[in-house]
């Protein structure tokens, strides 16, 4: 079993592999790759997924708020930065404007990003200025309630990184056993904070404007394959089709969305 937070640029090359071969098909299931487009990826960390979509001749341009991870991206990809192929940014999107970063983009992509955002509908909302006019955002996200969605797999702890669903307890609770753990509460807490249900995050796009292109929902996210060595498996319909329960056993969902026309 491979441990994500321990091999940088392992989980680098891993994301690359992961986006071409299970991000990339979903997002062209409805919207057409083609060289010379621009992509722009929210909290790129140091930039695995975003090496997929240039080595498919896109032009990137990633927006992190961690300058350690920037360093990483600017290490492992410092021949697409010189080539022209990617630009870094250590920033808040929304302190910024299509306009620093060269104009705006076809695709938008956020891995893992949206369920550590407050007022999500207010960035998803922003977003739209970003977008070209038959732009598309990418969304890939781990539901709240699922047995893993506290990210509880960051820990330190051997125990405590892989029991599930506790992040689910009361909040007094759940902070008590993260102090007892010895481990990091307020980032912990902050994840408990922001996590999305498959439910807010259908009623967050729709109000603020954007039709829904794609869509799956995994019982097995595909990540895991690295992980733990488990095929990626689509969730059963039955169980995709009820709401609020299809959270505690979804791993991982996918969306595509556009600007409604």
């Amino acid at each position: 079993m491979f441990e994500f937070h321990q091999d940088k640029k392992k989980y680098f090359d891993i994301n690359s592999a992961n986006a071409k071969q299970y991000i990339m098909p979903f997002i062209e299931e409805k919207f057409t790759i083609e060289p010379g487009m621009r992509v722009l990826e929210l909290g790129c960390g140091e930039g695995g997924v975003l090496r997929a979509f240039l080595d498919r001749g896109m032009t990137g341009v990633g927006i992190e708020l961690d300058k350690v991870r920037l360093v990483d991206a600017s290490e492992w990809l410092s021949e697409e930065i010189a080539q022209g192929k990617v630009s870094f940014f250590l920033e808040n999107i929304y302190n910024t404007t299509p306009e620093a970063l060269g104009g705006k983009f076809d695709l938008i992509l956020l891995k893992d990003v949206i369920e550590h955002i407050p007022n999500q509908q207010q960035l998803i909302a922003h977003l739209q200025h970003f977008l070209t006019g038959d732009g598309v955002i990418f969304f890939g996200f781990p539901p709240w309630q699922m047995p893993l969605g506290g990210h509880q797999q960051i820990l330190q702890s051997r125990f405590w990184s892989k029991v599930p669903y506790y992040h689910l307890l009361p909040m007094p609770v759940y902070k008590w056993i993260l102090r007892s753990a010895k481990e990091n509460v307020d980032e912990m807490v902050e994840i408990k904070e922001t996590g999305i249900s498959i439910e807010r995050f259908e009623k967050i796009t729709g109000a603020a404007g954007y039709s829904l292109l794609n869509k799956k929902h995994y019982l097995i996210n595909p990540i895991y394959q690295y992980k733990f060595g488990w095929k990626p498996r689509k969730q059963f319909a039955a169980i995709q089709a009820i709401p609020w329960v299809r959270n505690f056993l979804t791993t991982c969902v996918y969306y595509l969305i556009q600007k409604a026309k």
